[in-house]
């Protein structure tokens, strides 16, 4: 049985942010969805397949998520007029048991999310650092780029055309044979969030004319001659994070992961996700959705 369409739009506005909202959305999407498979009601849900789910979904996820999903089925039963007792004894006693076989959660970063992005681009100044920060920001997130390949880039890996920038990447982790990969950037709707008006200030501004693209700036404000490391793309990550009081909630991963959840939650078919992102297994992309 779905929730009422008017019903979810309610449980989910409750949510203290869009953020939070989706989260809970994407959550009760996944248990209904595992109840069709099924052939089991979702709402109301009885404490067994309340625990047969979270018995299913415990070889794939964190013990973390897993609350989440507690969370998103008791939001959703409740807005729908129906009381769900989290705290039934079935239920807390075989979540005990997930936690006793499969440990507590390894610490994991968030993925940095468009509405992420735009709020850390609000917070970046005019300064070289900050055109450079948004440079690489944007060019990360909308190429789904890892760190390695981030700082790597050379002026010389960029073919600026008509509707963007062709990146060739001339090495990657998937490309071990090393037969390059082009990654198209197009241009943005918005300048303010635009890749490619963003990539094409930091390189007038920088006056880089070879050699790598993201290099480190002094206090002086002289461009170094020398491309980053690896490390810096996350701590650029993290001075521009916009929720710093969560302290280190975001990673050099965050924009890579990112990019392939802020696709599947609009909807982008797996396979166009595949291809920008240049993952070679289908089930790592359906990590980010899930």
């Amino acid at each position: 049985m779905g929730l009422d369409c008017r019903k979810s739009k309610r449980v989910y506005s409750n949510a203290k942010s869009p953020r939070t909202r989706e989260i809970y959305r994407l959550g009760w999407k996944d248990f209904e969805g595992w109840c069709i498979s099924k052939g089991l009601i979702s709402l109301l849900a009885s404490p067994e397949t309340i625990i047969a789910f979270l018995i299913d979904r415990a070889q794939k996820l964190k013990v973390s998520t897993l609350t989440l999903r507690l969370v998103s089925i008791r939001q959703a039963h409740s807005m729908a007029g129906y009381q769900f007792d989290q705290s039934h004894a079935l239920i807390t006693e075989t979540f005990k048991g997930i936690k006793n076989t499969h440990g507590e959660p390894q610490t994991s970063k968030s993925p940095i999310l468009l509405e992420d992005l735009q709020s850390m681009l609000q917070k970046i100044d005019d300064s070289l650092q900050g055109i450079r920060d948004r440079a690489l920001l944007l060019l990360g997130f909308s190429g789904a780029f890892r760190r390695s390949e981030l700082v790597n880039l050379k002026i010389e890996d960029l073919k600026f055309i008509r509707e963007g920038i062709e990146v060739l990447l001339r090495r990657s982790k998937t490309d071990q044979s090393n037969k390059g990969y082009i990654v198209p950037i197009p241009y943005g709707c918005n300048p303010f969030t635009c890749p490619v008006r963003s990539v094409q200030s930091w390189i007038e501004a920088s006056k880089i004319t070879e050699g790598y693209l993201f290099r480190g700036i002094n206090r002086h404000g002289h461009v170094s001659e020398r491309g980053m490391c690896s490390k810096s793309v996350a701590l650029i990550i993290k001075r521009n994070d916009y929720l710093r009081e969560n302290k280190s909630m975001f990673s050099g991963h965050s924009l890579r992961a990112g990019f392939c959840t802020t696709a599947a939650m609009k909807g982008v078919p797996e396979h166009s996700i595949m291809r920008q992102s240049r993952h070679k297994k289908s089930d790592t992309v359906k990590k980010y959705s899930e």
